[in-house]
């Protein structure tokens, strides 16, 4: 499939300006994005079991020019959870990072939480989207959990893939999905094993210490992966949490639905006190130093800046409860312009491959599934033979021991 899939541009945009960051912290390999004003605590993106750090690139282009500090990690092959609570804490020690927001969704969500619980000085807020509390429901869908670190790379893949709903969806949810399950192709199967691990892992949250006032939940009200009974229990648990509703955007909003998705943590951020830092912001320069440059610099910007003070852009999402009065942050809508302008030119540019290419990618997934299904049911046929074979030549063995 990755073969036929042709990136979004603004995608493309993206790669080609803000650098990808790799560093060893111990025997653990950390993948992220670091982008924006370095004086402002980030906001951390921890992506589901299918995603890695760059299904977040959306929140990180429009919140970065806002004056904010986003990091966006891929979770690491960690294999239960007290190990991930001391490898990301070593990952925040190893950035010089102390203070964070997090924002999680799905498997990230869960572990988001679970690092507030065991660490709640560091977390100050925490936004929750199709998430959950415990890990029972799963672990008992997957009846081959125990060996799941001995699966073949081609079932991990299978199991995640088949966790994303399949059919006919709107446009921008189909292209959601189909980033993320081009994502999935760039896993590695300790990456699928140790994550699908972590979601099996018997483990709970208990009560944490931050409270409700700093935690948003958003869910989606179409679907998604994540059973409502599940997303019922995180409401129950806190009550007192600003709730937000996307009426659609499936199991990945933040691809498919970014203008609502960012607006939502705009508001979350302003919120519990986070104050960006919009003057700070300049370009996306290829070294990653989210735009900081010299004061003589940031005193011409603000002397040019458009006086343009815009309310808060229309949404077909909904929050229950009002939006909180602090003033509107200044923003600069000739960076926002050129932006999207830019990613709108790549774009255009790759939406006829894009059109062209799904009737390829329907034929290749096909075939892909009738390959895979064709070996499990060889592997299924050969077991009874192969276990058949060792009782045999075990009763033999023990026959001519015995004459």
């Amino acid at each position: 499939m990755k073969s036929v899939f042709s990136a979004p541009g603004d995608y493309v945009y993206f790669k080609s300006q803000v650098p990808l960051h790799k560093i060893p912290i111990g025997t653990k390999q950390w993948r992220y994005y670091d982008f924006g004003p370095k004086v402002v605590p980030p906001l951390i993106c921890l992506p589901g079991t299918a995603g890695t750090a760059d299904v977040y690139y959306k929140q990180i282009m429009s919140l970065s020019m806002k004056g904010y500090r986003v990091i966006s990690v891929d979770i690491p092959c960690v294999w239960n959870h007290q190990e991930w609570i001391q490898s990301f804490e070593k990952f925040l020690d190893a950035i010089d990072v102390h203070h964070i927001h997090l924002y999680g969704t799905s498997l990230g969500g869960f572990l988001a939480q679970l690092f507030a619980q065991h660490r709640p000085r560091r977390v100050k807020s925490l936004i929750l989207s199709n998430t959950f509390l415990e890990t029972r429901t799963f672990a008992a869908a997957m009846p081959w959990a125990p060996i799941v670190g001995w699966a073949p790379t081609f079932l991990l893949k299978r199991y995640v893939l088949t966790g994303i709903r399949d059919g006919p969806h709107e446009p921008f949810i189909a292209d959601s999905v189909d980033f993320v399950v081009s994502q999935v192709e760039t896993l590695s199967r300790d990456d699928l094993a140790s994550r699908l691990t972590l979601t099996v892992d018997n483990a709970s949250v208990k009560p944490l210490l931050l409270s409700d006032s700093f935690i948003t939940i958003m869910d989606t009200n179409d679907y998604s992966s994540i059973p409502q009974e599940l997303k019922d229990q995180l409401g129950e648990r806190y009550p007192g949490a600003r709730r937000a509703y996307l009426k659609t955007g499936g199991d990945f909003p933040f691809l498919s639905r970014p203008d609502e998705v960012n607006l939502h943590l705009q508001l979350h951020l302003r919120r519990v006190g986070l104050e960006a830092h919009p003057e700070l912001v300049q370009s996306i320069p290829k070294d990653g130093t989210g735009g900081s440059h010299s004061k003589e610099n940031d005193k011409k910007d603000r002397d040019d800046e458009p006086k343009d003070y815009g309310g808060n852009p229309d949404s077909n999402s909904e929050e229950s409860q009002s939006p909180p009065s602090a003033p509107e942050s200044s923003e600069f809508p000739g960076l926002d312009s050129q932006l999207l302008s830019n990613a709108e030119i790549h774009h255009e540019n790759s939406v006829v491959l894009n059109r062209s290419a799904t009737l390829m990618k329907q034929h290749e997934a096909a075939a892909r599934i009738l390959l895979q299904s064709t070996w499990e049911l060889v592997i299924v046929s050969l077991l009874p033979l192969c276990v058949g074979s060792l009782y045999i030549s075990n009763n033999a063995r023990k026959f001519r021991q015995l004459m």
